[in-house]
């Protein structure tokens, strides 16, 4: 494993073929300005395009996730550029919303204060985890705006629109036990537990056949902003190439010997 020096504002460590890419500014309660976005960017554009990187873990350094955007420096760029300063300039979008979302699975660790931002990143993440002591807040109604990561839509179609609407519309805090009831997250650990927690289940997934790890979030992801049709037609071309790998060949034949797959990615 190697990581990037501690004054980043985001580090990158990569553990096998898994990168762990961590938010940075526990000073600020890891609020996001233009270089964390600028530097997040990059971690997903790294994960997205070296082969060997099977899936992705996101987490806070310090007792917090994200208290949001540091509006301070962040707000007159989005004035002047629009929403895509929270883009950057790099080939993927964390919250999917802005440029393509990354094509590897991502899961995100939460603990503390997880306003704003973190949840259009737990929406746009394929599992989340959170430590009990987590706290939600979509905030952006209660300073004169609204949110533009991805919470406007992705929260009714993922949630529920009572559910999503209950804290888009509110502002009200919300914590672990109602996160995991609605949905927004899939498993509470106790605070401290989070992140080695998220980094077993991307361990978990990077064993796996990477095209096919790819192959089922692609085509899930085409159902759910196409529908099911136009997954089946992307599944129509997909499968062909994914059936006659290499990797299918010693699934097959890890499964006559009884015995774990040692896949490759070809």
């Amino acid at each position: 494993m190697s990581g990037e020096p501690s004054n980043q504002r985001v580090t990158v460590e990569k553990d096998g073929n898994v990168l762990l890419i961590g938010i940075n500014r526990p000073e600020k309660r890891n609020a996001f300005d233009l270089e964390t976005i600028d530097q997040l960017g990059a971690a997903y554009q790294r994960l997205g395009n070296e082969p060997d990187l099977f899936a992705g873990v996101l987490f806070g350094h310090g007792p917090h996730f994200s208290a949001g955007l540091d509006l301070a420096v962040v707000g007159p760029a989005v004035a002047e550029r629009g929403p895509r300063a929270l883009a950057g300039s790099h080939q993927y979008d964390p919250f999917g919303v802005w440029a393509p979302p990354v094509p590897k699975p991502v899961v995100l660790a939460l603990s503390g204060i997880a306003f704003t931002l973190s949840i259009e990143l737990a929406l746009a993440a394929d599992i989340v985890i959170a430590a009990s002591d987590v706290r939600f807040r979509q905030l952006e109604i209660a300073r004169g705006i609204i949110p533009f990561g991805g919470a406007t839509f992705r929260a009714p179609a993922k949630l529920g629109w009572g559910n999503a609407m209950r804290f888009l519309l509110t502002a009200e805090e919300l914590g672990a036990a109602e996160a995991l009831r609605i949905g927004l997250v899939q498993e509470v650990v106790e605070p401290g537990a989070h992140v080695e927690r998220a980094r077993a289940i991307a361990q978990l997934i990077a064993k796996q056949a990477p095209a096919g790890v790819q192959g089922t979030l692609a085509n899930a992801r085409v159902a759910a902003e196409q529908g099911d049709r136009a997954a089946v037609e992307h599944l129509r071309g997909l499968l062909p190439g994914i059936l006659t790998s290499e990797d299918a060949r010693e699934g097959l034949q890890s499964f006559l010997e009884r015995r774990d797959a040692r896949f490759t990615g070809r």
